[in-house]
């Protein structure tokens, strides 16, 4: 058995060296040390080994898995170089323009406060092992509402919420939940990933509402998933985001595609003077436990697999960190507030 592992190691390494493409690498990466890959097959054979073989092949097996990973990693950030030298030596970019632009007395751009705080949220949840997933702006009826355990009586489908299309069978997504159902349909537990992306609502437009706002969905399923797991990503988005430790209330929350359902609030200091006067709580995202109905509508069995979902309004968010009192201001085009966030 040490002998073949051996064999497997040195196979991993000949094909290693000739892949081109990530893809090609993480496919390698699964058909050896995967589930079902080629070192798992062998071991499987260990429970027939003696205790003093099995004080060998453990320590062995452990080792070359680790082994692989390095080489993994090592070969995809080769790769992920060589792509981004190739499109700098297409772009024909000269950088060293740079210092004479600011010596004219020029300013550079800088992203929108919602691209850069979405960015950023990526980056958080990447580094959490979340997939970043993304979908259509135009929906059908069974993404945005019936899968999500929507009922034809909701309000939602009312005409002063969404803007439905002529054929009163297409609309303008109204939540990036869809994201979800397709998200779980292309996907087998377990899995975690995040949507993020612009959605529309047909409603009254004021200092905290949109009729196109930004959210960021986010799911988690497995076996055994709790409200726990819930607020501990949610504390750790909100601490990475604002580099410290947020204070967070859950409650209660009617939701269709979640049960039980919650409200999530964080502390805020509002704009102004005067913290008791101008500090309260914020309501930042809906959150809750996938409801049964949601998961089978993805084709995952909810006697098998549970899990936690959350949508996140980054537009509040973005005025929550840069401490903005009124939500229109990030869709007025207005090149005084833009300027704000220049790149220098």
């Amino acid at each position: 058995m040490l002998q073949k592992m051996d064999e497997i190691f040195d196979d991993f390494q000949t094909k290693l060296q000739n892949l081109t493409k990530q893809a090609d690498v993480l496919s390698l990466k699964s058909s050896v040390i995967g589930k079902k890959g080629s070192l798992a097959e062998i071991l499987k054979s260990l429970k027939d080994a003696t205790p003093e073989q099995r004080k060998e092949i453990g320590p062995k097996s452990n080792q070359i898995k680790q082994d692989i990973e390095k080489n993994i990693m090592a070969k995809l950030q080769e790769i992920e170089l060589k792509e981004v030298n190739a499109k700098l030596a297409e772009s024909k970019l000269d950088f060293s323009l740079v210092d004479s632009v600011k010596d004219l007395g020029l300013q550079a751009g800088g992203l929108h406060p919602v691209s850069q705080i979405q960015r950023e949220i990526e980056d958080i949840f990447v580094s959490m092992g979340f997939d970043v997933l993304d979908g259509p702006h135009i929906e059908d009826d069974f993404h945005n509402f019936e899968a999500l355990n929507i009922p034809d009586t909701h309000p939602a489908r009312d005409m002063q919420d969404t803007f439905w299309f002529k054929d009163m069978e297409h609309l303008l997504r109204t939540h990036t939940s869809t994201i979800q159902v397709r998200g779980m349909q292309s996907r087998k537990p377990p899995f975690k990933f995040v949507g993020p992306g612009k959605v529309f609502r047909c409603e009254r437009t004021d200092a905290t509402h949109e009729m196109c706002f930004h959210q960021l969905e986010g799911m988690m399923v497995g076996k055994d998933i709790t409200v726990g797991n819930l607020i501990y990503f949610m504390k750790t988005l909100l601490k990475e985001i604002f580099k410290k430790d947020m204070e967070v209330r859950l409650r209660p929350g009617y939701f269709p595609f979640v049960e039980p359902g919650f409200e999530l609030d964080i502390r805020w200091k509002k704009p102004g003077k005067g913290e008791s006067k101008h500090s309260g709580w914020l309501e930042l995202l809906p959150c809750g436990m996938v409801h049964p109905n949601v998961l089978r509508a993805g084709g995952i069995d909810p006697e098998e697999y549970n899990g936690f979902a959350f949508g996140l309004g980054l537009d509040r968010l973005v005025m929550v960190k840069y401490m903005i009192e009124d939500i229109r201001h990030l869709h007025s085009g207005d090149l005084r507030f833009n300027k704000q966030f220049k790149a220098y």
